[in-house]
């Protein structure tokens, strides 16, 4: 492996005394190798939580935001300039990703198709220049044994999708999406890609007043058919994805969340082909929190990987931030061990640095500290599981429904047989004083389960720097 970043191998410290800026050069809480038992299966931490760095926050991103320009220097820079018109920097760019995961020790990425290479003036050189890349990035993969996590299309950065992409009133731009997908579907299969990611970023709108919603909504639903159709038709099996996102930078986005999206899948039949991939800082902009978009999606069947971010609360815009909640990384990681971890899906850091943070070395510091949080959050959750111990708190909140003529209720309303009816609950409570019923009703001891939780951090990683 060339060594193209002036930066050591990052290194697990085994839970070394970490209070000064010293712990921030490695790992405390993800160890690679550490075997872990989730339900009977066993596999190592790295093998459980399939970590992957996103191409275009961690090559691409030159931390511009709205009031200023790029403050990014990187080793690939020529004066200065990332210059993504040259196709043979392009390529050269690639080796710089394959060395940056090799010293990380992540062994997935992700990308979309116009991260990679420049544009041409129709989709045919476009494609030639992106397959090229796309050789030198199958090369690395043999060399280095890296995978491939998911890749996309960016079917919004261009302004030919001012309007979107499969959602566009405009139908040569409709065509141009479709023939786009079908060149990224083909790199997925040619990559082994694990998932097909589908972000609407501009599949939405800006005002009503001029927009056909149903007809918007009947083009994307056909168009992910016609995506599914094709995988089938070249043999690619990877699990297909949608990523929710209310707004930004279209006023209403029509995957708004897990619920809406659950919806949509479910109107147009779809909901067989797709599992949902989640965003910290999207579930933010759609008034969520993480964990309850992951707990929604998991009952439904339905999570299918996970983009490692946080926003900030105070601030309306998505800010990717990389993590660092261990609170929030704790309550999402306890949903994806009762999912059994993301089989087909991993944890993508789709975050960037701190604009601030314009170094090379911060793009390390920055992966390591989102690493090492939802390490910490993984073993805590872990504990509470095989404890029992939330799961046990819920139990005995709905314990009442466990006996007497509630006993069968909830399986039968599971089964969707119920063989209860209004009248025999009427005949059941018909009689029972409101005493009787208050009596019934106990404390939720809410401040005490939150305690716990904050027990649990404390006990399970406090100990890593006693």
């Amino acid at each position: 492996m060339s060594d193209l970043f002036d930066f050591p191998k990052v290194e697990f410290l085994g839970g070394q005394k970490g209070v000064d800026y010293q712990a921030a050069k490695g790992f405390n809480f993800y160890n690679p190798t550490e075997e872990i038992t989730i339900d009977g299966e066993t596999k190592s931490m790295k093998d459980w939580m399939k970590f992957s760095v996103a191409y275009w926050h961690t090559m691409d991103q030159r931390m511009v935001d709205p009031f200023g320009e790029g403050t990014a220097e990187r080793p690939w820079d020529v004066n200065g300039v990332d210059d993504m018109s040259d196709l043979d920097h392009a390529i050269a760019k690639v080796d710089y990703l394959f060395d940056f995961m090799d010293k990380l020790g992540v062994e997935y990425f992700a990308f979309h198709d116009r991260d990679l290479a420049p544009q041409g003036n129709t989709l045919a050189e476009t494609n030639a220049n992106l397959d090229k890349v796309v050789d030198r990035i199958a090369e690395k993969m043999e060399e280095t044994g890296k995978k491939l996590l998911w890749n996309t299309s960016s079917l919004f950065t261009d302004k030919r999708f001012l309007a979107g992409g499969a959602t566009t009133p405009f139908a040569e731009v409709f065509a141009y999406s479709a023939a786009q997908i079908k060149h990224s579907l083909e790199i997925a299969k040619r990559l082994n890609s694990e998932s097909y990611v589908f972000w609407g970023g501009r599949e939405g709108y800006e005002s009503l007043l001029n927009t056909d919603t149903k007809r918007e909504l009947d083009h994307i639903a056909a168009f992910f058919r016609m995506a599914k159709d094709y995988a089938n038709e070249i043999g690619y099996t990877g699990q297909f994805l949608l990523e929710p996102k209310p707004k930004e930078p279209t006023d209403h986005q029509y995957d708004t969340d897990v619920e809406s999206t659950l919806n949509f899948l479910r109107t147009y039949g779809l909901e067989n082909d797709f599992k949902l991939n989640l965003e910290g800082n999207h579930a933010y902009l759609a008034g969520k929190k993480y964990e309850h978009e992951a707990r929604f999606a998991r009952e439904a069947g339905m999570l299918g990987s996970l983009d490692a971010n946080m926003g900030d609360k105070q601030t309306g815009w998505d800010i990717d931030e990389f993590p660092n909640d261990i609170y929030e990384a704790t309550m999402v990681m306890y949903e994806f061990i009762l999912n059994g971890g993301l089989p087909t899906g991993g944890l993508n850091f789709d975050s960037k640095v701190r604009r601030g943070s314009f170094k090379p070395e911060d793009l390390f510091y920055a992966h390591m500290a989102g690493m090492d949080t939802y390490a910490a959050g993984f073993k805590v959750a872990l504990k509470m599981y095989n404890d029992g111990w939330l799961e046990q708190v819920k139990a005995d909140r709905y314990s009442s429904f466990d006996d007497g003529i509630f006993a069968d209720f909830d399986k039968g309303a599971k089964a969707r047989d119920n063989k209860l009816t209004l009248a025999d609950f009427e005949n059941y409570i018909l009689n029972k004083t409101s005493d009787e019923i208050y009596a019934t009703v106990e404390s939720q001891h809410l401040e005490a389960v939150k305690q716990t939780l904050n027990n649990y951090i404390y006990s399970v990683l406090g100990s890593r720097f006693n």
